[in-house]
């Protein structure tokens, strides 16, 4: 097995405990919804502290549901990750494409001599 092989095994098995040990620990057990986004956790504290604070503006748009919320929280991460992919696929051909470039004209050079 290559370093970057199991560099790369290495990365996915801290995922996988990072993702699957709050869940085998009953990490927030104890709360009405566990896994709530730092959104709702802040309005909480904002709400424990001064319970008469009120907001300076109401969401544009309301999702009907909380399946809703994630879903279109998920295409939100969807498509940031396909920007970022384009972008970095995008860089790295172009280097390809001048390291191309520059080995074609070494070798048309070299033979030219």
């Amino acid at each position: 097995m290559s370093r970057n092989a199991k560099i790369n095994t290495l990365l996915l098995l801290v995922v996988a405990a990072l993702a699957v040990l709050p869940l085998v620990l009953g990490l927030g057990d104890h709360k009405e919804e566990p896994f709530t986004g730092a959104d709702a956790e802040a309005e909480t504290a904002i709400s424990e502290i001064d319970p008469d604070y009120e907001p300076w503006f109401s969401p544009l748009y309301e999702p009907a549901s909380g399946e809703i919320e994630s879903a279109l929280f998920a295409l939100q991460a969807a498509i940031g990750a396909g920007v970022l992919a384009y972008y970095f696929g995008l860089h790295k051909g172009r280097k390809q494409g001048e390291a191309r470039a520059d080995a074609k004209a070494l070798r048309s050079a070299s033979v030219g001599e």
